[in-house]
Order: C-alpha cells, then sequence, then structure tokens
C-alpha cells in the first residue's frame, strides 16, 4: 500500500501542481465564478416559474402569464451566461499579469462579439442567444484566452499613448488602452473576415463544428465522468482542492450540457444529456461536499465508539449538511490515510454509475439544467435540480444509503484504532497517576 501512494503520489502531484499554478486554468475557473451569482438567480427564477401544480392552482392563463412574467430572468441570465463568463475570464487572466484588468474583460467580450454571427433567420444585426449561452461557450473561452494575451502582450510592448501630467487619471487609462485595444479588436476582426471564406462561415461554426461538438459527447458519457471524479477524489487525497482541478477542464462541457438541458426543459421537450454540471454537484458533492462524506457524519453520529470519532461527528455534522466538509477531510483524516482509501475512491464512482442508470433508463428525471446553489442540502437539491421532481430527493437518500454501506467496515476499523488508542492513553495517564500518588 505505501509502495502504492508513493508511485501516485510521485506521479500525480507535479500534475497537480502544474495544473493548479496553471494562469489560464485558473482563469477559467474564476471566470465560472464570476459568472455564478448570475446563473444562480436565473436558476431559481426558473423554478418558481416551474412550481409543481402551480397552473392546477391558479389555472391555466393565469399560469401562462406568470411564467410570461418571469421569463426575462432567465433569458437575461442563463441563456447569456457565455458573455459572464467571458468577461470574467478577461479580467482575472488580464489581472494575472497585473495589466489593468477592466479592459482585458470588456476587450474579450468585445471580441466575441466579433466574431459571432449577427444574422438569424435571415435578418441581419440580430445575434441568436443560442451563441451566447452552450453553444458559444467554447469560442467564448479560447476568445477571453486569445483577447487578454493580445491585450497585455500589446500593453507591455508600450504601445500605448502616453498622456501629459495633470490630465484626469480616467481619461489617461482609456488613451492608454486605446492602441492595445484597437489592435486587439483588429485580429478578431482579420479571424472574422478569413473564416467567412471558409466552409464554416464563422468562429463559432467551427470550433462548434471540429472542437466542442466531439468534447461535449466525450463528456456526457459514463467513461469520462468515472474518470473525472476518480481524478477529483485522488487529487483530495493527496491534499489538494481536487473540484477546482478538474473542475477547471470540465466546467466548460458540464456548464454546455446544462445549458441544453435547460433549454429544453422550457421548451417542455426530452432532455437530451443525463451528465452535466447539476449531475456532478447535485448526485455527487451535494451529499456532503466531496466524497459525499455526510454518510461519514452520520456513521461517526450514530455509531462510533470513541470520543475522537464522535467528537468528529458533531463538529462536522452542521456544516456537512451544507455540503462543507473540511472538518470531516482533515479531521477523520481522509488526507494521506490509506485505511480510507479504497472508501474514497470507490464510493463515488459507485454512486455515478447508479445515477447515470437510473436516470438513463427512466426511473429519475435528468437534471433539468437548473443551477442549485452548491450549498443547498441533501433532498432538496435533489428536488430542484430535476425540475421539482421527488425522484431526485429519493435518489439521493438511495445513494446516500449506498455510500453509508461502502464506507461501514473502514470506519468500524478506524473507529476501533481511534478506541484502543484511546484506552492505551487513558491506562498510561491512570498509570502515571498512581505513581506519582505512591512516590
Amino acid at each position: 500500500m505505501n509502495r502504492f501512494m508513493e508511485v501516485l503520489e510521485n506521479i500525480l502531484m507535479p500534475i497537480a501542481e502544474k495544473l493548479n499554478n496553471n494562469r489560464h486554468l485558473t482563469a477559467l475557473r474564476d471566470g465560472f465564478l464570476i459568472a455564478l451569482p448570475l446563473i444562480i438567480f436565473g436558476s431559481i427564477l426558473v423554478v418558481l416559474a416551474n412550481f409543481p401544480f402551480l397552473d392546477q392552482l391558479i389555472g391555466e392563463d393565469a399560469y401562462a402569464a406568470y411564467q410570461a412574467a418571469l421569463g426575462p430572468a432567465s433569458a437575461s441570465t442563463l441563456s447569456i451566461m457565455g458573455l459572464f463568463v467571458i468577461v470574467g475570464i478577461g479580467y482575472k487572466l488580464t489581472a494575472s499579469y497585473g495589466v489593468e484588468a477592466l479592459y482585458g474583460g470588456v476587450v474579450a467580450l468585445a471580441g466575441f462579439i466579433i466574431l459571432t454571427p449577427q444574422t438569424f433567420e435571415g435578418v441581419e444585426g440580430v445575434i441568436p442567444t443560442s451563441t451566447l449561452g452552450a453553444e458559444g461557450m467554447f469560442v467564448g473561452i479560447l476568445t477571453a484566452f486569445l483577447a487578454a494575451e493580445l491585450y497585455r502582450y500589446f500593453v507591455q510592448k508600450n504601445l500605448t499613448i502616453k498622456m501629459p501630467a495633470g490630465v484626469p487619471d480616467a481619461v489617461s487609462r482609456s488613451f492608454s488602452a486605446l492602441i492595445p485595444v484597437s489592435l486587439t479588436l483588429s485580429v478578431f476582426l482579420a479571424i472574422r473576415i478569413l473564416f467567412s471564406f471558409t466552409p464554416f462561415e464563422s468562429a463559432q461554426n467551427f470550433i462548434y463544428t471540429v472542437l466542442q461538438e466531439p468534447l461535449t459527447a466525450l463528456g456526457s458519457g459514463l467513461p469520462a465522468t468515472i474518470i473525472a471524479v476518480l481524478m477529483i477524489q485522488v487529487f483530495w487525497f493527496f491534499g489538494l482542492h481536487g473540484q477546482i482541478l478538474v473542475n477547471s477542464v470540465f466546467d466548460p462541457i458540464w456548464y454546455a450540457l446544462n445549458e441544453q438541458n435547460l433549454s429544453a426543459f422550457q421548451a417542455g421537450e426530452e432532455l437530451p444529456n443525463v451528465v452535466t454540471k447539476q449531475f456532478i454537484d447535485t448526485f455527487i458533492v451535494g451529499m456532503g461536499g466531496s466524497g459525499m462524506t455526510l454518510a461519514i457524519v452520520l456513521w461517526l453520529f450514530m455509531l462510533a465508539r470513541s470520543k475522537q470519532a464522535k467528537q468528529l461527528g458533531k463538529v462536522g455534522g452542521p456544516p456537512g449538511f451544507f455540503n462543507v466538509n473540511e472538518p470531516i477531510i482533515f479531521g477523520l483524516p481522509i488526507i494521506m490515510n490509506p485505511l480510507v482509501l479504497i472508501p474514497w475512491l470507490v464510493a463515488p464512482v459507485v454512486i455515478a454509475v447508479i445515477t447515470y442508470v437510473t436516470m438513463s433508463i427512466g426511473l429519475v428525471p435528468k437534471p433539468a439544467g437548473i443551477i442549485v446553489p452548491w450549498t443547498t442540502p441533501i433532498f432538496l437539491s435533489g428536488f430542484l435540480a430535476t425540475g421539482n421532481a421527488w425522484q431526485g430527493a429519493v435518489l439521493q437518500l438511495f445513494n446516500l444509503a449506498v455510500v453509508f454501506v461502502i464506507w461501514f467496515p473502514f470506519l468500524r476499523i478506524l473507529d476501533r484504532q481511534y478506541f484502543r488508542n484511546e484506552v492505551e492513553a487513558e491506562k498510561e495517564t491512570t498509570n502515571a497517576e498512581n505513581k506519582q500518588k505512591s512516590g
């Protein structure tokens, strides 16, 4: 076991450190985080607009008017979430170079708009919202990276206009950004013109056909999902934030799949994807945190004999209910603890398979594309993520029981070890006190 852990550590630690320190992956992660409040707002309104049985309570006409009134909330957030992510990535990547970050964000957005087809159903000057959401996500991310890199390059090469002293700072910064912004956007205009002479006609169509479509198909499958889940667990075992590392790579795919499901859900059509962002966040991470440690908390609270384990169950319970599990990860501990390596790796994979199969065969509705805040407690999150379906909550309960069973023998061994250590410590303390009394 020790040899196996050494091999894993030697292979994975350098990879994890490079990923964790990569400025582009960091900007990608932070760009999604900037957009998250807007996405959650839109998701909440989607839930409210599709509240179960409401049409029967207020009538179909009133219900249609109610949905129409709430509709703009999701249309102005979820449907164009790519725009928020692009600004966030451009801002964060430019800031990592110590350059004026705001211009990095807006030039990324402008570059994306230049590359976006501005014709919809034969009408010129209209941008279809589909290109601003899931369909345009990959080209948006690549555009943000390229725009931020070009802008900071031109700035660092001092291709700027220097204003004399005494000019207001805001005016000086605007003129300083003029040449870098112009040069950057000229590059994107040239790219747009070049693509217009190709069979793809636009960069959007090229990226979607050549890159996004194949990657999305791969990421929506069970094998790729299992690999992603395993990598999250392995990184956490070595003390690295597995979700941040793995999500930086998979989030663009999962969010695109999420958006496809949301569009189908709102249109009353069959949901196309099982694996989405909420498949991971709600049915795996959303059960106590990474590794679904709520089951561990319940075991410790109900069945532990050792004082250490019982206390850990009490401490880890309240935050674990809201999917914060650092007390368990560092307190059990899970990091670098060979006694828990098997259940730590196996349980999430088993749950991913169970969830995928039950949704694929129709026992449980697929995730509806609604972004549920990651701190939402279990059962409520499953209900909301599946479009207000009770089967989602029941599936989480079943998964929790499965994780509990998988962890049971390993936690029992660990608890016995803690209990023996406590008994031995008490004996040593008692013997030391007796010696002092007899002395």
